[in-house]
């Protein structure tokens, strides 16, 4: 039997599905354990580690910390870092000649401005750590510009004064999002809104998107790019070209299994055990 340890913070309803499928699994035991309790994971007791936290830095910092320890983890310390930062996810994704929207970073307000003029407006300003839609902004000129800055460098703490700039790519009232594990595209839907951030935690609604050779094609190079493992794979597109958005390295699947009609969870019980067998 694969011992897999799934750890979790809070329990949502996309850990109750992964716990019901791979408790269904024949040759997968699995038990949940909670952040606070993840000093019990040992390579004697554990064959897998399946990180769940729902914060950032928790599952960043105990995915090393039990990899240090000898653990097979998924995902990776190193894809959870490079996912969870907007700013390395881009540079990753450049490196991995991965399409995106252009993109700035700064530092400081004037340096911010500056780039800002580079990119053009409208353009997007993103928090570098940060998901669901939250302290995204659409800037649409200069004097807008100015104003968010000045509240950012007054009210917010320093990890609002680390800028990220992206390109904003106007939608048709909706995104995609590609699932992947281990670099085999698994589905794929679309996220329609009426708002320009297409987030189901904002109350974008999920239809199916079928993939094709392009949307496979950019979903398994942005994977490469990052490290692999369990990923979700925000695209946008403009003038019919792909590009990458985000990656999400703890995807959240409860709203697109039925609209896909594939079991999300079930395929990620699937490939924890193919994981599993590459690295015994």
């Amino acid at each position: 039997m694969v011992q897999v340890a799934l750890v979790h913070g809070i329990v949502r309803e996309e850990e109750r599905l992964l716990l019901n499928a791979l408790t269904q699994h024949p040759v997968i035991a699995p038990r949940l354990v909670h952040e606070s309790d993840q000093a019990q994971i040992t390579p004697d007791n554990t064959d897998c580690v399946l990180i769940r936290s729902v914060s950032h830095h928790h599952a960043r910092t105990i995915a090393f910390m039990l990899e240090r320890r000898g653990l097979l983890v998924v995902n990776p310390s190193q894809t959870i870092e490079l996912c969870g930062d907007k700013i390395r996810t881009a540079i990753a994704l450049e490196q991995g000649g991965v399409p995106q929207p252009r993109f700035r970073t700064a530092f400081s307000v004037d340096e911010a401005l500056r780039r800002m003029d580079e990119v053009g407006y409208p353009l997007v300003l993103k928090p570098p750590v940060g998901s669901w839609g939250r302290l995204l902004a659409k800037v649409n000129d200069r004097d807008a510009a100015e104003a968010l800055l000045e509240h950012k460098q007054v009210l917010g703490g320093p990890q609002h004064h680390v800028y990220f700039l992206q390109e904003y790519i106007p939608q048709a009232g909706h995104d995609i999002r590609v699932f992947i594990a281990g670099g085999t595209p698994l589905a794929a839907i679309e996220r329609h809104a009426d708002h320009w951030i297409n987030n189901t935690a904002r109350g974008a609604t999920v239809a199916n998107r079928p993939l094709d050779e392009g949307l496979r094609n950019l979903a398994i190079a942005a994977s490469a790019a990052v490290g692999g493992g369990l990923l979700a794979i925000d695209v946008l597109v403009s003038n019919g070209e792909y590009l990458v958005n985000e990656v999400n390295d703890r995807m959240e699947f409860k709203n697109s299994i039925a609209p896909t009609g594939v079991d999300l969870p079930q395929r990620v019980a699937e490939y924890l055990v193919q994981h599993v067998g590459v690295f015994v």
